[in-house]
């Protein structure tokens, strides 16, 4: 290994890192200032969830020219994200199993979901552009089927019923919407007048900046004071954002399946910090989002650590 192509490629993408969280501080500043508040930042999260992020995604289809590799980088960008996700299940398994502290549904639920569209997906914008996105994309897909399928069922164990998924929420979300209108301009080559193009891509310009802002109202909030004080939230971060891109890490090396961008991409998704899911998915169930919070705010903040080498890995 060249150590000096390592470190080159660990300061890049620490310094990515550290601007994203440049701007998670200003959020934290602005909710404490009342100028943008979390209030403010839950009625934001439908903009963001429903309209800016899909037009990310729609952006990536537009702006990447069709051809047997990207096609066959994307389906390989959908069996990563699986992969991710079936080695956060399995990693986890010895972990939070005593269903009688409820806290510990939450706690499995941030060591398998990541945080996808508001981390992976800006991360691999700055590193990788519009490429990044695309293969991120894919990887949303991925994690949109298993939150609505294992992340229901997982939430809900142990409350009375049993989990349950909506099959129409499973299609009809705004990641695989986003996905059917861009991928047949994709597919067919179909050239769309920059009239349209444009505001698309304006639009989508702003899922960086302001999911940061609203994840820094979020930490504002989960009281920083007692954040490092809970011993399962190391437990989570260990297994998310290191035993996962870890053990992915290892597989993809040892089979060879990815390289190059597709396999940064990949594995900027499987390094990410804990879904901001885990809060509303939290919400939904009946669960202490104030745990939810605190966990996800630490395994963020513990990423800024761990993500830049696990992507500096992937390109020595």
């Amino acid at each position: 290994m060249d150590f000096s192509l390592f470190l080159q490629n660990c300061l890049i993408a620490a310094q990515q890192v550290v601007i994203l969280y440049l701007i998670v501080a200003v959020g934290f500043i602005a909710d404490k200032k009342g100028v943008f508040t979390e209030k403010t930042a839950r009625a934001a999260n439908d903009l963001l969830f429903y309209i800016i992020t899909p037009c990310v995604i729609i952006n990536s289809f537009l702006t990447t020219e069709f051809s047997p590799e990207t096609s066959k980088g994307f389906l390989l960008a959908a069996l990563g994200g699986a992969v991710t996700h079936i080695l956060g299940i399995v990693l986890s398994i010895p972990f939070f199993r005593d269903l009688e502290n409820r806290n510990n549904v939450v706690f499995k639920f941030a060591c398998i979901y990541g945080n996808m569209g508001y981390m992976a997906l800006p991360l691999a914008e700055a590193v990788l552009g519009s490429e990044g996105v695309f293969y991120c994309s894919a990887g949303i897909i991925v994690f949109q089927v298993f939150t609505f399928t294992h992340g229901v069922w997982q939430m809900n164990r142990g409350n009375k019923g049993e989990g349950r998924f909506d099959p129409k929420k499973l299609l009809l979300n705004p990641g695989v919407i986003a996905v059917i209108i861009g991928l047949p301009f994709f597919i067919l080559k179909i050239k769309v007048p920059e009239i349209i193009t444009s505001p698309v891509a304006f639009i989508g310009s702003m899922n960086t900046p302001l999911a940061m802002l609203m994840l820094g109202t979020y930490m504002s909030n989960a009281g920083l004071k007692t954040i490092f004080r809970n011993k399962e939230q190391y437990l989570v971060a260990l297994v998310k954002i290191i035993a996962v891109p870890v053990a992915f890490y290892a597989i993809m090396k040892l089979t060879g399946v990815l390289t190059g961008a597709l396999f940064t991409a990949c594995m900027i998704q499987a390094s990410a910090p804990s879904a901001n899911n885990t809060v509303m998915f939290a919400a939904k169930y009946g669960r202490d989002t104030g745990v939810a919070s605190k966990t996800v705010a630490f395994v963020s903040f513990a990423s800024v650590l761990t993500m830049p080498v696990m992507i500096a890995l992937t390109q020595v």
